[in-house]
């Protein structure tokens, strides 16, 4: 029960999806972060149901591919897309750290966080169209999402928490041996139903989310010296990116031959 509740409170922090009421017990804090992944396997099964209704109803191809590139960012209520976008302003502006802090906390939009931001969106509209054409290997958007939260929740646990920001900090609160298993856990089972699922094809996937991920995270972590919530979000968002990427490539090149 107690992990139910943590499952619903991290699912009315991070989706855009309306829940039924709202509810916030500090004592939970820690099976937020646990059950971070979970919430990747709603937004993931969503976005599959949605990419399958849409390819039974045949619409054309570049509008299934439109509406499956805003699909997950819609789901997760935008969140992780402004730390996208701050995250680049601050890290393209290439100034000293005082200032690159000062870039990430401002709410207004910049030039880098909008070049970007269209990068990003023209490479993941490239990819779900190749993917739409093709049809196959759908399932594994599941994956995608599951293991870029598996990722940012293992970061929160074991990476240091930027001195600025107590946001991840508080979520790292009372964390137990337990609860990293169970991270560690549904990332493994992650990995192993793509491989199961897709055979190699599954296993790339899986492995491009995390060392998109991973090179993200180096990178940010490196810059400022620690993470916080708008870094993590622009970890999440490489990762996702890198997974659809490689699923588009080996689709691409299954047509090929």
């Amino acid at each position: 029960m107690r992990y139910l509740k943590g499952f619903y409170m991290v699912m009315g922090m991070f989706s855009g999806i309306p829940l039924p009421f709202h509810l916030w017990d500090t004592k939970l804090l820690p099976l937020m972060v646990t059950t971070l992944p979970l919430v990747g396997v709603v937004i993931g099964v969503i976005w599959l149901a949605a990419g399958l209704a849409l390819i039974a109803l045949n619409l054309p191809v570049i509008m299934t591919a439109a509406s499956l590139t805003i699909t997950p960012f819609w789901l997760a209520g935008f969140i992780h897309l402004d730390g996208y976008m701050d995250t680049s302003d601050a890290l393209l502006s290439r100034r000293p750290h005082e200032d690159k802090l000062g870039i990430l906390k401002d709410p207004r939009v910049g030039a880098f966080a909008v070049i970007m931001l269209v990068l990003l969106f023209l490479l993941q509209f490239a990819s779900m169209f190749t993917v739409a054409e093709s049809g196959r290997y759908l399932a594994l958007l599941i994956a995608v999402c599951v293991l870029s939260r598996c990722c940012s929740a293992l970061s929160i646990l074991v990476l240091r928490h930027m001195p600025e920001s107590n946001y991840a900090a508080m979520f790292a609160q009372n964390i137990g041996k337990s609860h990293k298993v169970f991270i560690v856990a549904i990332m493994l089972a992650a990995v192993a139903l793509s491989y199961l699922y897709a055979g190699l094809a599954g296993l790339v996937v899986a492995l491009a989310v995390i060392l998109g991920y991973a090179a993200a995270i180096r990178v940010v972590y490196k810059d400022f010296k620690g993470i916080a919530g708008d870094l993590l979000g622009y970890a999440m968002v490489i990762g996702e990116l890198c997974g659809l990427v490689a699923l588009a490539l080996l689709q691409g090149v299954e047509l090929w031959f």
